[in-house]
């Protein structure tokens, strides 16, 4: 009987049994005590720390950054939705009782990694939820971890407003701290990456689980083709991982480069410290994406002070405009994702102006001066925008009985 019912799950559509598996969740998860506990300045933070994404980005991020402070805290690992991972009894017992527990785990997971936790773990303790989404509005399963945190941070204002649709009152927003510790690029040079010192690079560098058709990399491609044609002079370097989750991704991008011979592929997962190196060796980063909750990769660059071609939409319009980067022209159109992640009722994001871009990648391309300077203007955006103190205000906030709740 067990076996047959396990197949007539299988048998529903994919969706459906994932939301299920969200609402189930929901309803059995600890839900957040009022009035909010005081925390006692400890954090225990959690996330997919150990995964190559955004999520797991922000939260390793912020651990640098709070320990950089000299703020106790305590990492927690829990994996992810598909490969968990359960905190040992060391890892539970070295955090306090009143410590403040972070979650970087989006709000329709967020239950299933409170119930993993288990409810002695995380009751009494002042909850929040860091939530990435990067539409300007949300799914109905986005309530699913509503009742489970005291209060909602956000990497940008963007997303912030978004989220203040379904929980009002209860957003804060905190930036990603990338200033506390800025990128540090390995020793590589050029030559490492089989790219000419005299040639000018455009970088473009994306992760294909973060959304193909969001990070809009096809776009990018037609608008570097354009600035430039076959110019050996002029060099696109295309930076994607996780090429074995989505193979069909890779086969479309690699039909758009068909007969490209000035661009360099690279698909390994390099560490930090090469990835950073590969940046600061690029002339122009490009970006044309469709929407971002934050921008990690532009926001990295220009701490690096390299000048950025960006859409002019979304969370990246919040830090780069023409005083230090190129931002570029777009229109709004509805969002449409074949895989069904960015889906919302009457949603839109943005559709990057090619022609826009092709014209600000020749203008970035050919005067180096300009580069420069816009570079040295963006490193000094990235560092006011991307303090720690933002952080800093949120995490003190957590030990007063007055904070958002």
């Amino acid at each position: 009987m067990k076996s047959a019912l396990n197949g007539l799950w299988r048998l529903l559509p994919t969706e459906f049994r994932r939301h299920a598996l969200y609402r189930i969740a929901a309803a059995v998860a600890p839900k957040a005590e009022k009035p909010p506990p005081i925390c006692d300045g400890q954090i225990g933070l959690a996330g997919e720390l150990s995964r190559s994404s955004g999520l797991g980005e922000g939260a390793r991020l912020m651990i640098q950054a709070l320990h950089a402070q000299q703020i106790p805290t305590t990492p927690l690992d829990i994996g992810t939705l598909s490969e968990p991972r359960r905190l040992t009894d060391q890892e539970k017992h070295s955090l306090s009782d009143r410590a403040a527990l972070i979650l970087h785990v989006n709000s329709p997971q967020l239950p299933i990694a409170l119930n993993r936790m288990g409810r002695a773990f995380v009751q009494n303790r002042r909850i929040v939820g860091y939530w990435a989404w990067e539409l300007p509005t949300l799914p109905p399963i986005w309530r699913a971890g509503l009742r489970c945190v005291h209060e909602i941070w956000a990497p940008s204002a963007f997303t912030a407003s978004a989220l203040e649709t379904i929980a009002p009152g209860r957003v804060k927003v905190v930036p990603h701290p990338l200033a506390v510790e800025p990128p540090r690029p390995s020793v590589l040079d050029r030559s490492a990456f089989g790219v000419s010192q005299d040639a000018v690079m455009v970088l473009l560098c994306f992760n294909l689980a973060s959304s193909f058709v969001r990070k809009n990399p096809i776009s990018a491609i037609r608008a570097f083709r354009e600035a430039f044609g076959d110019r050996k002079d002029r060099v696109l370097f295309v930076k994607m991982t996780e090429t074995h989750h989505y193979p069909e991704d890779e086969r479309t991008l690699r039909e758009a480069l068909a007969g490209m011979t000035n661009v360099m592929i690279e698909t390994r997962e390099l560490p930090p410290g090469d990835l950073h190196a590969l940046t600061h060796l690029s002339d122009i980063v490009l970006s044309l994406h469709r929407s971002e909750g934050f921008g990690l990769i532009p926001a990295q660059a220009m701490l690096l002070e390299r000048p950025v071609v960006a859409t002019d939409w979304s969370a990246t319009a919040e830090y780069l405009d023409e005083s230090c980067g190129f931002p570029v022209a777009y229109h709004l159109v509805p969002a449409r994702d074949p895989r069904g992640v960015f889906e919302a009722e009457k949603a839109v994001w943005a559709e990057a102006d090619i022609h826009d871009a092709a014209r600000k990648l020749r203008i970035a391309a050919d005067d180096a001066a300009l580069r420069k300077r816009l570079g040295a203007a963006a490193r000094q955006r990235a560092q006011e925008r991307f303090s720690p103190q933002a952080l800093l205000r949120a995490v003190e906030a957590l030990s007063r009985s007055d904070a958002t709740s």
